[in-house]
This record gives structure tokens, C-alpha cells and sequence, in this order.
């Protein structure tokens, strides 16, 4: 695969989180990552590279034709999971989960339900192309380093406010966390495929 190829699918991964058109993953992406600080690094990118997995095997089983959705229910499916998110966030009351590999779980899950969202798009291109995996590879080494650079910048938002503005992180979560769930819950509303 030429190297020009390659990184037209590595931005368009990039733009699927980047762009002003992505708020459904950047609000996702917010929700994952609201409860946690910079102390949490690791945890952080191990979450956001368990929902690139989900995204990746729901768009290869996509574009290989083993899989497809109606994409009514796609639609409606993501911001759910983007409210769910929000709204496990403030039940838990600004805390973390001493379980965290639920957390892992759900990114996991949830990323399957977002790779089902943008599979019919990409699969047209990625079908046409001898180099799938290549163009696979590209679109999702794309989508994981825009989702790391949104997290970091999400990160240091936070940090700001906390440190700052002296805002207790419990108060910050919830105010993220109810922010996003209103967001979420409207799209999910006008999106109701019946």
C-alpha cells in the first residue's frame, strides 16, 4: 500500500474523532475519561484503546460483509451509550470504580456499537482497496491517536479547572457528567428509529 493511502486513511480515522462533525465520540470520549485525573494515566489510555478495539472489529467485520446493521439503530444505539456513560458517572457521585475492569468492559462494548456508526461510510472505500488491512490499520492508528490527543486536551481542561479554580473534582464530574447526558440524551431522543 502507498504510503499516500495509508495516511488518507490514517486522517480520516483522525477527523472520525477531530472534527465538528465527531461530537457524539468527543461527548463519549468526555464521559469515559471524566471521572479520572492525570495521576490515572495509564488507566485512561488503556480504556480508550479498549474502545478503539471494539470500533476496529465492528469496522473489519463491517467491511468484510460479516456483519451489518440497520443504521437507524446504529444512530439511536450511540448516543445511549454516550448518556449510559454519563449516567453511570454520576451514580457513582464523582468517584471511580474500584472495579475498573467493568469500565474496560463497557469501553470494549460501547466501541463495538460506535464502529457499527461510521462502517458504512468507510466500507465502500475500504472495499475497494486490495490493502484492507493496511487501510483498516491506518483509519484506526488515525482514530486512537486523535482520541489520545482529545484526552489529553480533556486532561488538561480538567487540571486547569481543578487546580485553578479550586473546583472539587467530585463537582466537576457531575457538572461534565450532567452535561453530557443532557447532550446525549437529546440526540438519543431525535434519533428514536420508531
Amino acid at each position: 500500500m502507498p504510503f499516500s493511502d495509508f495516511m488518507f486513511y490514517f486522517e480520516l480515522g483522525w477527523s472520525h474523532i477531530v472534527s465538528l462533525e465527531a461530537l457524539d465520540h468527543q461527548l463519549f470520549i468526555l464521559a469515559l475519561v471524566a471521572i479520572y485525573t492525570t495521576k490515572q494515566i495509564k488507566q485512561i489510555l488503556i480504556l480508550v484503546t479498549a474502545f478503539t478495539l471494539g470500533h476496529s472489529a465492528t469496522l473489519a467485520l463491517s467491511v468484510l460483509d460479516i456483519i451489518r446493521f440497520d443504521s437507524k439503530w446504529v444512530e439511536f444505539l450511540i448516543p445511549c451509550t454516550i448518556f449510559i456513560t454519563a449516567l453511570v458517572n454520576l451514580f457513582k457521585n464523582g468517584k471511580r470504580s474500584k472495579n475498573v475492569q467493568v469500565n474496560y468492559f463497557l469501553a470494549l462494548f460501547f466501541g463495538l456499537i460506535h464502529g457499527m456508526g461510521f462502517a458504512n461510510s468507510v466500507r465502500m472505500m475500504l472495499a475497494k482497496d486490495q490493502y484492507i488491512g493496511w487501510g483498516l490499520f491506518g483509519f484506526n492508528l488515525g482514530l486512537e491517536v486523535g482520541q489520545i490527543v482529545f484526552v489529553a486536551l480533556t486532561l488538561l481542561i480538567s487540571s486547569v479547572v481543578l487546580y485553578f479554580f479550586k473546583i472539587r473534582q467530585r463537582d466537576w464530574v457531575i457538572f461534565l457528567s450532567s452535561a453530557v447526558f443532557a447532550l446525549a440524551l437529546q440526540m438519543a431522543l431525535q434519533r428514536v428509529p420508531f
